[in-house]
């Protein structure tokens, strides 16, 4: 019989203006052994005081919400307590919120007509650092930020002429920008999981970023990733 102690449940709150939202919202967390919420807010300013006093894991978030707007609630709890992951889940996929959101530092963008599988699938995918983007909002992002077919790598080289990214850090970053999890790229490139967060640490820190998605915004804008990369994950 082990003696291991069962891990720390991950620690949630749920920011949301509609009740019977956040209610439905809470009791489908509530269901899973490893989600726990700690607290509920009706707004956005109400959502950065719970973050300031309980410091909880992942922060669900609307956008439209009273007193505060989910924008500017997630830019105030990534400057003050940047280890909570914004997990955004609402209505709208306007551009401007969504790169408004992406922007501030939220590591999710889910619409409200994804399956519930798929609202605890990303909590537990931003707690681990994974990027989670409904697929209308992924398309959003490639167009945004993505050069035109026959741009040049620009930035494939460094300062000292060397390449920026290794080859199999060039093919982590394309299977990351297919939505690909650690585990999936570990299974597809035959790597252990440890080696490919490995890889994404070190792809990281030459972008000067703190996130796959981030990661994934600076590698189309500067050339390291192409639209056509992106076809298949």
């Amino acid at each position: 019989m082990s003696n291991e102690e069962p891990p720390e449940p991950i620690r949630v709150i749920i920011a949301e203006d509609h009740a019977v939202v956040r209610e439905g919202t809470r009791q489908l967390l509530e269901r899973e052994p490893d989600l726990e919420v700690v607290g509920e807010a009706a707004d956005g300013a109400e959502a950065v005081a719970l973050v300031e006093r309980l410091r909880p894991d992942v922060a669900i978030m609307d956008i439209s919400m009273p007193v505060m707007t989910g924008i500017e609630a997630t830019q105030r709890i990534k400057a003050s307590h940047p280890n909570t992951a914004v997990l955004i889940l609402t209505a709208y996929d306007d551009d401007q919120y969504v790169f408004a959101l992406l922007e501030a530092g939220a590591a999710g963008y889910l619409l409200k007509d994804v399956p519930s599988a798929e609202v605890v699938r990303a909590v537990r995918a931003v707690h681990a650092g994974e990027p989670v983007l409904h697929p209308a909002i992924a398309r959003k992002v490639l167009r945004r930020f993505a050069g035109p077919p026959g741009q040049a790598r620009t930035a494939h080289t460094g300062h000292g002429g060397e390449a920026l990214l290794t080859d199999r850090e060039q093919e982590v970053l394309r299977l990351a920008a297919c939505g690909l999890s650690n585990a999936e790229i570990s299974t597809r490139m035959y790597l252990s999981i440890r080696t490919v967060q490995v890889h994404l640490t070190h792809i990281f820190n030459k972008l000067a970023v703190g996130s796959r998605t981030e990661a994934v915004i600076v590698g189309l804008k500067n050339g390291l990733l192409k639209l056509e990369d992106l076809g298949e994950g």
